[in-house]
């Protein structure tokens, strides 16, 4: 049984100042973003722990659930400059990233920026795009620079990159690679809404769309602050140990061809301090673990041919491994 004293661990996390400013820019924008999309709660609020994280998330749904207009409310509550890239098979890396071109007016060579110049990009049908054009964009992603003609520039902070796929429609992708995939914090799924909420819609969306009137309520620059914020909430040793043996775990299953990476436990222990701070703690339990699991290590593992061939999914298997890792007991003393 792990023994933590409560004021050990309120100590270790600077108290509540960690997460108490996380959790009023959480509320503020989860209730901005839910004037546009409807029940969906849970997407929005881990869309956030992805911004808190600085990482990318992999949205892969059918067409018409509401990813464009998550992104859209999401840059507006921001108050952010939001950009859209159709991904088609002629895309040009330069068609993502910008091109040097000769300005005959100055007399001089000038760069143009392409729309990854932005705080939030949708990179919507991500997987139509040639290898060439998609490691244009992993290069914004993971470095959040863009090279043009040997010189490199930074990209705006935040930034945060939401791809689409559509894994109904196979004909003439290019699927993403499995380095790619690994770079994304979080693969999520938006999902059709419930009748009740798919029936306010129709009320919702009436009159002009509700986007139009959506103000922001937070500040980009206020974001690297939250974020380093984020880092700071306590994640105890017991935890770590625990969360280490889940991603391990995915390795040494029978049925795992390709396990979660490194990169896959350092994104799962970052993504579970920022969903505590939402919700208000300065510290971490294994129910946001636990929660956070599914998002971050699915689009990372590789199943055996032979779990395929058995109808066998990502998602069962690991809800398996949850089942199977014993969870840390905490007993807090004083």
């Amino acid at each position: 049984m792990a023994e933590v004293r409560a004021e050990e661990r309120s100590r270790a996390s600077g108290g509540l100042a960690a997460a108490g400013p996380i959790a009023a820019f959480g509320a503020r924008m989860l209730a901005n973003v839910e004037r546009v999309i409807v029940g969906k709660r849970d997407v929005i609020e881990r869309t956030l722990v992805a911004l808190l994280c600085e990482g990318h998330i992999l949205l892969e749904d059918v067409p018409g659930v509401g990813k464009t207009t998550l992104a859209r409310a999401l840059a507006r509550s921001l108050g952010g400059e939001f950009r859209r890239i159709q991904f088609t098979p002629d895309l040009l890396p330069s068609d993502v990233g910008g091109i040097t071109y000769f300005n005959q007016r100055r007399g001089d060579f000038e760069f143009r920026p392409g729309p990854v110049f932005a705080n939030v990009v949708l990179a919507d049908e991500i997987n139509r795009a040639t290898p060439r054009t998609q490691s244009a964009l992993l290069e914004a992603m993971e470095e959040r620079t863009v090279t043009v003609e040997g010189e490199t520039m930074p990209l705006p902070r935040p930034f945060l990159v939401l791809a689409t796929e559509n894994p109904i429609e196979l004909e003439g992708t290019f699927p993403l690679p499995e380095a790619q995939l690994d770079r994304f914090l979080l693969r999520l799924s938006i999902g059709y809404p419930e009748e009740v909420e798919e029936e306010s819609l129709l009320v919702r969306f009436a009159g002009p769309h509700p986007l139009l009137d959506l103000e922001p309520v937070a500040e980009p620059g206020e974001l690297a602050a939250l974020a380093a914020a984020a880092r700071e909430v306590y994640l105890s040793d017991d935890l770590r140990r625990y969360l280490t043996r889940l991603v391990r775990a995915t390795r040494a299953h029978d049925a795992v061809e390709l396990g979660a990476s490194p990169r896959g436990t350092l994104a799962l222990g970052r993504a579970s301090q920022a969903l505590a701070a939402l919700r208000g703690r300065d510290y971490v339990l294994p129910d946001d673990v636990k929660e956070l699991t599914g998002p971050t290590l699915a689009h990372r593992i590789i199943l055996s041919p032979e779990a395929r061939l058995r109808g066998r999914t990502v998602e069962q298997l690991l809800e398996e491994i949850v089942a199977g890792v014993p969870v840390p007991v905490e007993r807090v003393e004083g």
